[in-house]
């Protein structure tokens, strides 16, 4: 049976974002030399502006900008070494792109420069650590991404003890950075939640977290879902971050039926064409009576 249908609309800087009628894809853009995923394998502008427009061809809504890795192993990168990396890259896939542009940091100046440079969501993973982040957000009427973590950035916490009850844990965090966000003028409507996937977990607690995503709509706003190459997917597999795609769709597809409504992805044509055949398959997508293949791609050359 199909999913319930959980609709919810989003403030994003002037924009109205509508969320609800199927899955939103969030292609991964990253602007740091040292991604634990592409390892610099986009090394300058005109790279990532080109894999950009790829990935808006292959069926990205949201474009997701970051000038830091999320590897613990090196230390944080200077605001403005992260406002350089940024900065360009989101003006560009804004302006000459036309795409709706997330910008992925913690740092509140960042913030406020990708946001003049167009992006329109602020997609925080430490947890609003820096309360100040909320004010860009309050003042720009940027979107505003809360994710579960009981890490600060650049740390790592893995502790299989560390949690009596962890998708409690994740349901009071973000419900407390909720109100965290709303005494610095967020509205609700700005606000998107991320349980943090690896992000102060052991493979085991993200997978009990994944499991009952469903609890996590109590809280009444929607759902990123950031399991792209994951190390969970990664410790349940044995594949390396590049070798994860079928084990990320198999927790897209959980995720989808959990009611995720935005997947943040890196191999966007594939997570696009598994949600294609899925929705066909489910009765949730119309199909023409008269579909047919064409030649052009009946055989491989």
């Amino acid at each position: 049976m199909p999913a319930p249908v959980r609709s919810h609309e989003v403030a994003a800087a002037g924009r109205t974002l509508s969320l609800g009628g199927r899955p939103w894809l969030m292609g991964v853009v990253n602007a740091s030399p040292d991604s634990f995923s592409d390892a610099g394998a986009y090394p300058d502008l005109d790279a990532r502006v080109a894999l950009a427009r790829e990935l808006l061809a292959a069926g990205a809504d949201v474009l997701d900008v970051g000038g830091e890795s999320g590897i613990t192993l090196r230390p944080p990168v200077a605001v403005e070494e992260e406002i350089a990396r940024v900065v360009p890259l989101v003006g560009r896939l804004a302006g000459e792109l036309g795409a709706v542009v997330s910008v992925d940091t913690y740092k509140p100046a960042v913030a406020a420069a990708a946001v003049a440079a167009g992006a329109v969501i602020v997609n925080d993973v430490s947890g609003l650590r820096d309360p100040e982040l909320a004010d860009v957000c309050a003042s720009t009427g940027a979107a505003l991404v809360l994710m579960h973590t009981r890490a600060a950035p650049k740390q790592r916490l893995q502790d299989p003890g560390h949690y009596g009850d962890v998708v409690a844990d994740v349901l009071a965090f973000l419900d407390e950075r909720m109100q965290v966000a709303r005494a610095r003028g967020v509205r609700d409507e700005q606000l998107i939640l991320d349980p943090g996937p690896d992000f102060a977990k052991t493979p085991a607690q993200t997978i009990e977290v994944l499991s009952r995503l469903e609890e996590l709509h109590a809280l009444g706003r929607p759902l990123l879902l950031a399991v792209s190459r994951k190390d969970f997917v990664g410790a349940l597999t044995g594949r390396a971050p590049r070798a994860r795609g079928p084990g990320t769709l198999a927790a897209i597809g959980h995720g989808v039926d959990a009611g995720a409504q935005i997947l943040r992805v890196h191999d966007v044509a594939a997570a696009a064409d598994f949600l294609a055949v899925r929705a066909a398959l489910r009765g949730e997508q119309a199909v023409d009576p008269g579909l047919a293949l064409s030649d052009e791609i009946r055989h491989s050359r």
